[in-house]
């Protein structure tokens, strides 16, 4: 991935993937701090955590930005954030288990907007950036209306994280049911959030993203 031009790695222990199962603590910690303290000495790393103990052990293993898929409910997570550089704060319901079933919102945008905002707000980090968690507790048309108005987000001011990456969206609006045939589906939708403003994508497919963006930045601004 560094080979690649990734400019930051983002480091997890615990799957968020709808159904996932919970992970111990010990085997979070076990999971992470062995690779952030290895790939922090070459690389930024964000640390994907809902626990305050592994946030606090990423950052003393050289984590500089905290990835937060609960969007700092938990109010220690809000106070950690201040020892990081950046927060991103990302919008979810619910946990793996139960976030299918709370997909249901008066206004999506509006909704996904006020929810993601009331974390963003209590982030102490110097630097937050809000993602609107495309997939976590929204439904494939509801990922791709987010998507669609991701400006939405951009205009808050906050810098803006799209995470679509061979997502189940793609694949049910592709007919793509595996995720391996899913890499044209995520790269439309980072040049969707490219476009709309977005300042960051987490990807899977390093090197095809890195193309895409640097032909879409050289064409914006090509005379």
């Amino acid at each position: 991935m560094i080979e690649q031009g990734a400019d930051w790695i983002d480091i997890g222990g615990e799957s968020t993937r709808p159904n996932a199962e919970d992970v111990s603590l010990q085997e979070e910690l076990d999971r992470v701090i062995p690779l952030v303290e290895d790939l922090s000495r070459t690389i930024t790393i964000s640390i994907d955590t809902t626990k305050p103990k592994v946030a606090e052990a990423a950052l003393k293993a050289g984590a500089t930005i905290l990835n937060d898929v609960q969007g700092l409910k938990n109010p220690l997570m809000a106070e950690i954030s201040a020892h990081f550089e950046k927060t991103i704060v990302m919008h979810s319901r619910g946990t793996p288990k139960t976030m299918k079933g709370l997909a249901s919102y008066t206004h999506l945008v509006e909704d996904v907007l006020n929810e993601l905002l009331a974390g963003a707000q209590i982030s102490k980090a110097p630097e937050c950036w809000i993602d609107p968690g495309i997939g976590f507790a929204k439904n494939a048309e509801q990922s791709l209306s987010l998507l669609k108005h991701t400006n939405r987000f951009v205009k808050t001011g906050f810098p803006v994280l799209i995470g679509a990456s061979r997502k189940s969206f793609i694949g049910h609006s592709l007919d793509k049911p595996t995720t391996s045939g899913r890499l044209a589906g995520s790269l439309a939708a980072v040049a969707a959030g490219y476009y709309a403003g977005a300042k960051a994508f987490r990807v899977h497919d390093v090197q095809e993203t890195r193309d895409l963006i640097d032909l879409l930045w050289k064409i914006q601004h090509s005379e």
